[in-house]
């Protein structure tokens, strides 16, 4: 190529891509990306597409696909920041594999995609190992994404993740609001913190106060654990326990995965039109401990108790609704598959909306 008359080489390189430190990152994240395999797969990293075999839906009598596309949100500043970014890929897969389950699916493949300024081996095995152990807690295959390097659109040390899954269910087993009966109970499953929504907030009122060693210092108020500890938590996965439960036959009725919004904007997502979902206001019920970050945060960004429950899991990251009589069943059942249940409510007349008594 011709330049002022002067013949020049431009190579990708030269623009900020390193192709073959690409080759590298693939490499670099082969071992862990095998490990999440399961039946279905018929091929993964390296094709234009990721395959997956139709016939593991063969003992459906009507099979229903769910799928769910997720990103971390703003957490990732503070990963970054701290040099943290195993956990967040566990908090990708979370926001979409739990999503799946709700609906009473079974998790079946996940792809990601990672957007980052530059790219660096080690580093993005560091991230997608997170994802790959995510996807191992949720029971579904890690089968194909994308890296992208973006030079002189992202600083070199920024990252972004979204992530997208796809489930099945048996259009009988559907679970949902059409299930749900006035005076069911509700049941909550334990939250690790804050999981992956409301870190706007986090970074705003408290984060972005503080330097980096006063996040690393430990607190009584967290129980001996560091700041960054307690945020940085990898979200819970749940997906994996409660397929096992369905497939066992636990009368569950509907599930509602509490994001961004709270208890106030989720576990209204499981109710229809004319029911409420009668909460016990400050998590009062035997067994629901609201984790001390959570109200660290909310003392430091001073919130009301109306903003904080619409804001934060406030300790549930999980709740579900099944009819009384089937409850110890339910409990059990969760128990046995390592979850830890207590109960936060009833569901009573009213219009869709989720009350607090």
């Amino acid at each position: 190529m011709s330049v002022g008359g002067e013949a020049r080489e431009f190579t990708y390189a030269d623009a900020g891509v390193d192709t073959a430190e690409g080759a590298r990152a693939v490499d670099a994240i082969k071992d862990a990306v095998a490990k999440t395999s399961r039946p279905g797969v018929l091929e993964g990293l390296g094709g234009f597409g990721c395959l997956f075999d139709g016939a593991v839906l063969a003992s459906m009598e009507h099979p229903i696909l769910v799928s769910s596309t997720d990103g971390v949100g703003t957490k990732l500043a503070l990963a970054q920041r701290l040099g943290r970014p195993e956990g967040v890929g566990q908090d990708l897969v979370a926001m979409c594999a739990d999503d799946v389950v709700v609906c009473g699916a079974e998790p079946l493949f996940f792809l990601d995609y990672v957007a980052i300024g530059k790219l660096e081996a080690p580093q993005m095995a560091r991230i997608v190992g997170g994802i790959a152990k995510g996807c191992e807690l949720a029971g579904c295959a890690l089968i194909g994404g994308e890296m992208a390097e973006h030079p002189g659109v992202m600083a070199a040390g920024d990252y972004d993740l979204a992530g997208f899954c796809v489930g099945a269910v048996d259009e009988a087993r559907l679970l949902g609001p059409a299930r749900v009966r006035e005076g069911d109970v509700l049941i909550g499953l334990p939250s690790s913190g804050i999981h992956s929504n409301g870190y706007s907030l986090v970074r705003a009122a408290l984060t972005d106060r503080l330097s980096d060693e006063e996040l690393e210092e430990p607190r009584a108020d967290l129980d001996g654990a560091s700041l960054a500890d307690a945020l940085l938590a990898p979200t819970v996965i749940y997906a994996k326990p409660l397929v096992e439960v369905l497939a066992e036959g636990a009368p569950i009725h509907a599930l509602a995965h509490i994001t961004g919004g709270g208890i106030t904007e989720n576990l209204d997502r499981l109710l229809p039109c004319d029911l409420d979902a009668e909460v016990a206001w400050g998590g009062g019920t035997p067994g629901w401990r609201v984790p001390p970050v959570i109200s660290v945060v909310c003392e430091a960004a001073r919130l009301s108790a109306e903003e904080a429950w619409k804001t934060f899991n406030m300790g549930v990251g999980m709740a579900l609704a099944c009819s009384p009589a089937d409850e110890a069943e339910v409990v059990t059942a969760l128990r046995r598959h390592g979850l830890a249940p207590f109960p936060i409510g009833h569901v009573v007349k009213g219009s869709g909306k989720v009350v607090y008594a």
